[in-house]
């Protein structure tokens, strides 16, 4: 077991956490709790119930196109059906839409309720669920209803991953390598070395730890947001973008990895990065057998969806984009024409075109 305490709440990495959680619980005081479970995870989320003394279970059907304003008026209902009452503990279990949407129905059902996060999927533990991060879909664009509200603990499910399938493992992996280039040295040399084996094997514990550490470490110095925070955004304007043009049929890591090659060539185009580190992460990507290809033909309609990212000033584009391995630059404006240029480049595999 891992345990942190950088944002002044417990972050707790396990193997197995229905009873690590029903222990906080109960040292806590809190005598009530309502969990709420994506369906896909619905055995451990009624193990936390039974743990936790028979607390109330109900579980959603959720995914991306689910994340939307109509289901957070489901949940809130469901919420009120269960009698929940402000000194309800509202215990959220599942992926990164889940804590998102859990998240964000406990911080608006009375005016804001206690929220726990149980995370169960890669993408959830390393990213989605740490940072007071809440929200939404809206049909403008991706997380654009929210708010920032810590929940009182997060509990990561490492023995969830077991379970996990491999198009779900690559939800998170697109973040974790965005954590490596964030911070590089030792963690994006650690995923170099990782790579070349199978996912089942990699040390879960240890790899999500490196990642909440790099996350922990910018949150806890910007909080809402209102500057060095939106580094973790790095190659997100690309990938909301990319999600949004598509209707959502792109998941989310598929297009954060796109997105960070788009990142990458941006840089390039914009003096930033070199094209040996370039080729590093293409290289990390790659193995991780991560997508690097738009799965959109026509790059204007990704630049339109690119107007509502929340980064946007004054209708001005704002990127994250990578100067080394190690070192990210965040508020960075581009010409139209060159994220066009980026845009048109990553609907085919990197070749010799890459740097030209």
């Amino acid at each position: 077991m891992t345990r942190l305490d950088d944002l002044g709440y417990p972050i707790t990495i396990a193997p197995e956490v229905a009873s690590l959680v029903a222990e906080f619980v109960a040292a806590k005081g809190y005598r009530r709790s309502v969990v709420l479970a994506d369906r896909n995870v619905a055995a451990p989320a009624r193990a936390i119930g039974r743990a936790l003394g028979r607390a109330t279970v109900i579980e959603f059907a959720l995914g991306e196109r689910r994340k939307t304003m109509r289901t957070l008026e489901r949940v809130l209902d469901a919420l009120a059906a269960a009698k929940a009452d402000r000194e309800t503990l509202v215990v959220g279990v599942g992926g990164g839409v889940a804590g998102d949407l859990f998240g964000f129905a406990a911080a608006t059902y009375m005016r804001g309720v206690p929220f726990l996060n149980v995370a169960t999927s890669l993408v959830a533990m390393v990213d989605a669920a740490i940072g007071g991060k809440t929200s939404v879909d809206l049909r403008a664009g991706k997380n654009l209803a929210g708010v920032f509200r810590d929940p009182v603990a997060v509990f990561c499910d490492i023995g969830a991953l077991r379970t996990l399938p491999q198009a779900q493992f690559r939800e998170g992996l697109a973040e974790v390598v965005k954590h490596g280039i964030i911070e590089g040295r030792d963690v994006f040399e650690g995923l170099e070395t990782l790579a070349p084996h199978p996912l089942r094997k990699w040390p879960w514990e240890t790899v999500v730890a490196d990642s909440l550490r790099v996350k922990a470490m910018i949150v806890g110095d910007d909080r809402l947001e209102r500057g060095a925070r939106e580094t973790l955004n790095l190659g997100h304007t690309f990938a909301h973008a990319i999600e949004l043009a598509g209707g959502y049929r792109t998941p989310h890591g598929d297009a954060v990895s796109i997105g960070l090659r788009a990142a990458g060539l941006l840089a390039l185009r914009t003096g930033r990065f070199s094209e040996a580190e370039h080729l590093r992460v293409l290289s990390l990507l790659t193995l991780l057998r991560l997508p690097l290809v738009m799965p959109i033909d026509d790059p204007q309609t990704v630049l339109d969806a690119m107007t509502s990212d929340k980064k946007a000033r004054n209708g001005t584009l704002r990127f994250v984009l990578p100067r080394t391995i190690g070192d990210v630059e965040y508020g960075v404006t581009a010409p139209a024409q060159s994220v066009r240029a980026v845009l048109r480049r990553v609907r085919s595999l990197p070749g010799a075109a890459e740097f030209r």
